[in-house]
């Protein structure tokens, strides 16, 4: 269901990534409610076949959240918890949830948009959780730069990746 580490606080947890829409306030559930409208198909469903293509991980640390593609690992999005400013689930669709986030190279604001069967209520106080655990953070010591804790993360996701496949290869030699 998840994938934890317990030495930096780190959680993934596999995810539909419904889409990213850019948004012009940065907070509420109309904002929210408003980027699920748009990412609807004519139809007024959400799109059955480009959820079942963007099966995603999200990454919640101290650090920010990030979006991987489930099999590649490659990573689609990152946001430093700083650039949060809004996060909840869909009254109307108890499993879609999304969060707000500013860009950090431009004044816009984009919502980020997934559905999970289960665990949406879950991942929205993960969310919640990372983010008041990295403001306690920033207090006490400050922040890390953003590309080296990006990089830094898909060279963990890597090495695992690489020591499951080792594992995988010994196993079937034997």
């Amino acid at each position: 269901m998840s994938d934890t580490s317990d030495d930096d606080n780190e959680i993934s947890f596999p995810v539909k990534f419904l889409g990213r829409v850019e948004v012009v306030r940065p907070d509420g559930l109309q904002v929210l409610s408003e980027a699920a409208e748009r990412l609807k198909t004519p139809q007024g469903d959400m799109s059955q076949n480009a959820a079942k293509k963007n099966k995603v991980l999200l990454f919640l640390s101290r650090g920010g959240v990030d979006v991987l593609e489930k099999k590649t690992k490659f990573m689609l999005y990152s946001c430093p918890l700083s650039t949060v400013s809004f996060c909840a689930v869909l009254p109307s669709s108890p499993k879609v949830f999304g969060f707000v986030a500013r860009h950090p190279a431009a004044q816009v604001h984009h919502c980020y948009v997934f559905q999970s069967r289960a665990l949406s209520h879950v991942l929205v106080s993960g969310i919640g959780e990372a983010f008041r655990a990295s403001r306690k953070e920033e207090r006490v010591g400050g922040g890390r730069d953003l590309i080296v804790e990006a990089l830094r993360h898909k060279n963990k996701m890597l090495q695992r990746e690489n020591a499951e496949l080792k594992d995988k290869l010994a196993n079937s030699k034997q």
